[in-house]
């Protein structure tokens, strides 16, 4: 299947980071993992202290700004904790310092392994160079520029909008469309003639409240269904599948209806 967007139809393109351009996505998944069964772990106050599961990750964490995914993974748990401040160390059991440890995790792994995009995406940004469209990055990590960095790609993007700049701009997180609205406004465009690119369900909800023009869903584990309930018009498994003239199984890209 070829060409699935129109790309001539629109004025930006708005790209989630995390599991869209790099695979950083699993390195998220596996810092939670790994912050959360230690703390449940130590944890003997009420609630469910089973283990942390990808489905936790996926049902409650993905896509969320750090602080909102230990509340509301933590509120799924009926457990409860002081909201702290995102001063508290990461040794306090409180929203903020569970947030800031796995934040330390995170930033652990980055600088160690780096990070590669992934080659589709790759290819997508070169395609979209030669065109007129308006590039940003919307995430909600406050490592997205770290990351963009990293993988080399930083100057491919007018704008980004990362977890820091929606706190300092008072935007709220995805799945609000608000972070994606301000986007889009930044480079020029508006709903109506953006696209967003989204792997998580809590941005691909951002960009079907938005009203935004396309929303493609991407996954790379939540299932295609998923993403077209939560609002995904179209879904692929890679990037690559956008850039016009390149022949994918036609298994591989599914239309919302």
């Amino acid at each position: 299947m070829t060409n699935k967007i129109d790309w001539s139809a629109y004025r930006a393109v708005l790209f989630d980071l995390d599991g869209v351009i790099t695979p950083t996505a699993e390195v998220h998944m596996r810092a939670w993992e790994a912050m959360f069964n230690a703390f449940l772990a130590g944890w003997e106050g009420e609630g469910d202290t089973a283990p942390y599961t990808d489905r936790d990750y996926f049902d409650h964490v993905d896509g969320k700004p750090r602080y909102d995914g230990v509340r509301d993974f933590l509120a799924a748990r009926g457990i409860t904790l002081p909201e702290g401040t995102p001063e508290d160390a990461t040794s306090e059991d409180t929203v903020c310092g569970l947030g800031n440890r796995k934040n330390d995790a995170f930033n652990e792994v980055l600088e160690k392994e780096g990070v590669t995009a992934y080659p589709g995406s790759v290819a997508l940004l070169d395609h979209l160079a030669g065109t007129d469209l308006r590039l940003a990055v919307v995430s909600s990590s406050v490592n997205a520029p770290a990351v963009l960095e990293a993988a080399g790609l930083l100057d491919r993007f007018e704008v980004v909008v990362s977890g820091a700049v929606a706190t300092e701009l008072g935007l709220p997180g995805k799945p609000a469309p608000d972070t994606f609205l301000h986007a889009a406004s930044v480079v020029g465009a508006d709903a109506a003639t953006s696209v967003v690119l989204e792997d998580a369900v809590s941005g691909v909800r951002a960009g079907a409240a938005g009203d935004f023009g396309a929303v493609v869903g991407v996954d790379r584990g939540v299932g295609a269904q998923v993403l077209v309930d939560a609002g995904a018009t179209l879904v692929v498994d890679d990037l690559a599948e956008l850039v016009p003239g390149t022949d994918t199984d036609t298994d591989t890209a599914e239309e919302a209806g």
